[in-house]
């Protein structure tokens, strides 16, 4: 075992001088094993972007950020243009991560009010390949975007069925991110007339839309993708090649 993983070595060790001392079968310490490594797997249920290097996580999950983006979310999202555009700049190798250092300094220039122990948790978090450098897409899209699915959401207060067949998310590239990002000022504008656009497009109550349909009720709405900002939303929304995509997967990414 790595020593990465301290609570799984710990638990290790704890446990057998008490298996040691009573001599009894192990009947109740054994499966405590499965469940703790099985909810710890659980936690890391933010996916890091679909890079290649990304995949190779094997390190213990980090400590629930949910609250510290939820603090600064407002602010990153009225900011986020600008955050991105110096991340860029830094970004030399287009790889979609900086030093740590350099976002510690945007992140002062763009006042997100974090305390040490905070800055700590968020730049451990988005530090995805453990080599000092801070994944800043995947950092934007997690306050920015919704992509993965939650329990509470603005759109459960106005019902869209969903989909028959559940849909699963293609890869989530720095090409897709952008495309959403660009688009997320104009979604969030109109994004009630479009659900009801798209519904109405929906003659079989699907949840589903053919994409002819769904660039047309974009266009309703001025919203032009170019073919390879398509390209890309169609490679996550419609990995299985189905032609169709989910408007209210769709919609929901942009609403927090």
């Amino acid at each position: 075992m790595p020593s990465s993983t301290p609570g799984a070595t710990s638990s290790a060790t704890s446990t057998k001088p008490a298996t040691h001392a009573m001599q009894e079968p192990p009947l109740s310490s054994q499966p405590e094993h499965p469940k703790t490594s099985s909810s710890l797997a659980g936690q890391k249920s933010i996916p890091a972007s679909s890079r290649p290097q990304t995949t190779t996580t094997c390190s213990a999950p980090i400590l629930n950020c949910e609250t510290i983006e939820n603090k600064i979310r407002k602010n990153i999202q009225l900011s986020w243009r600008g955050i991105l555009k110096m991340c860029q700049e830094k970004d030399v190798s287009k790889l979609g991560e900086i030093p740590v250092s350099d976002f510690l300094d945007i992140a002062k220039k763009f006042n997100l009010d974090l305390s040490e122990g905070e800055i700590n948790q968020i730049t451990a978090k988005y530090d995805l390949k453990k080599n000092g450098r801070f994944a800043y897409y995947d950092f934007l899209q997690s306050c920015i975007l919704l992509l993965k699915p939650q329990e509470s959401s603005l759109l459960q207060r106005v019902i869209i069925q969903k989909p028959q067949k559940p849909t699963s998310p293609g890869p989530q590239t720095m090409s897709f991110f952008s495309a959403m990002l660009r688009i997320q000022p104009q979604i969030l504008h109109c994004w009630r007339p479009m659900k009801r656009t798209f519904k109405s497009y929906d003659e079989s109550h699907t949840g589903l839309l053919h994409i002819a349909d769904f660039i047309q009720v974009l266009h309703e709405y001025s919203i032009d993708l170019t073919e390879e900002e398509l390209f890309n939303i169609l490679e996550y929304y419609d990995k299985t090649l189905s032609s169709k995509i989910s408007y209210n997967d769709f919609l929901r990414a942009f609403i927090q």
